[in-house]
């Protein structure tokens, strides 16, 4: 496991006063890169301290201990001029690798760009917005806007379907992080601070007009649902004999071919295009006849247990994968099966062992690691002296003064 020094982003200092998902998730894909992230929060915790899931054995945050983890906890009364005062002063202290902010602080004049540039002309402010306009929008309601919730679903019916993973929060939240990094390396050059604003409605609108769905839209009108099938070539799902399911995916002739090979179908395949006059190698071929090549398969999925079917396909190099449920995930992970090298086990203190992960990105080879969440502000006071000088007295009157604790 690399150590913090070693990592590419060692020596810089980020202040995140962030909730939820996008601006944590990017702080915490920071620190794993080795930045020195100090997340501010609220006296008591910001919203987000009590998030579900909650653990069974202590009721506290999984999620909040999961998405802090590697961070240093500063708790403040931002509700006071001089809480408020000492949270700008974290965020624009000195340093060549300080001065730079992620937030979602919207509707807070007094922690505005205009409020930081004031007191370090190249600050580096990031700020994830709900809706560029200033309203708020979180994952759920951006995605029904976007037109991914009427795409998503069986067949069988309309309504729309919503999703279970915050997937535009993350890819905002990576949006943070690219900024941050492209504004540090544009101050770098030039000496120039930076204000950025993602707002998160705009990451899911942008990510599927990058797909090619609303100009799709457009010359087709709506596109119909699928359910477990992949739009545009072949794809779905199988169950075994054993009553376990497996994804197969053709996207190249090559793939298409491997799975002949392993079912056993080649022959029968090219027998079914030749009276259908079509070219299973090709996409279009492949998803115009996707029920008709589901039927084919299914006969020897459901006669061939999991093992089998899964050596089978390895085997054969068909690109698949199973479903496994969260808890299987999890008994995998504590059975040391080594299906999910990025995950790693973690003693948190105030919870017991719980299971992390690593960054995705391996430098050098090495994944991350994992460290507990502090508590929550368990760091005030030591940051506040290192980062602003503070000696013991003046900590001693902030807590007289109820600013920390």
């Amino acid at each position: 496991m690399p150590t913090p020094t070693t990592l590419p982003l060692s020596g810089v200092r980020i202040i995140e006063f962030a909730s939820f998902v996008a601006g944590p998730s990017a702080g915490k894909a920071l620190a794993q890169m080795g930045a020195e992230v100090i997340r501010v929060d609220p006296m008591g915790g910001n919203a987000d301290v009590k998030r579900w899931p909650l653990s069974d054995r202590t009721g506290e945050s999984l999620y909040w201990n999961s998405l802090n983890r590697g961070k240093r906890s500063v708790m403040l009364d931002v509700r006071s001029d001089v809480g408020r005062d000492l949270l700008l002063g974290l965020a624009t202290a000195p340093g060549t690798d300080a001065g730079i902010v992620i937030d979602n602080a919207v509707g807070r004049p007094w922690f505005s760009y205009e409020a930081l540039a004031a007191r370090r002309e190249d600050v580096i402010a990031v700020r994830v917005q709900g809706r560029a306009d200033g309203r708020p929008a979180v994952d759920y309601t951006v995605n029904g806007a976007a037109g991914v919730a009427d795409m998503t679903g069986p067949a069988y019916t309309d309504a729309p379907t919503n999703h279970v993973l915050p997937g535009w929060d993350f890819l905002c939240g990576q949006q943070v992080a690219t900024a941050v990094l492209a504004a540090l390396r544009r101050r770098d050059k030039t000496g120039h601070g930076a204000n950025v604003e993602i707002a998160l409605a705009d990451t899911a609108t942008a990510a599927v007009a990058d797909l090619g769905w609303f100009t799709e839209a457009a010359e087709r009108g709506d596109r119909a649902r699928h359910g477990n099938h992949l739009y545009g070539s072949f794809g779905v799902d199988f169950a075994t004999a054993d009553g376990d399911r497996v994804m197969i995916v053709a996207l190249t002739p090559r793939q298409w071919a491997s799975i002949g090979i392993a079912t056993g179908t080649t022959e029968v395949f090219a027998a079914l295009a030749a009276s259908l006059e079509a070219d299973f190698t090709t996409d279009e071929g492949r998803y115009a006849h996707r029920g008709v090549i589901e039927a084919v398969l299914t006969p020897w999925f459901a006669q061939h247990s999991t093992v089998d079917v899964h050596t089978a396909l390895s085997d054969a190099g068909v690109l698949w994968g199973p479903y496994r449920s969260a808890s299987v995930v999890a008994a995998d992970f504590e059975a040391d099966a080594g299906i999910d090298p990025v995950l790693v086990g973690v003693d948190q203190p105030g919870i017991g062992d719980v299971i992390s992960s690593s960054s995705p990105m391996r430098f050098d080879g090495e994944y991350s690691g994992s460290v507990p969440a502090v508590a929550l502000g368990s760091d005030t006071a030591v940051v506040l002296g290192d980062v602003l000088g503070l000696d013991t007295a003046e900590l001693d009157r902030l807590r007289a003064a109820g600013v920390i604790v």
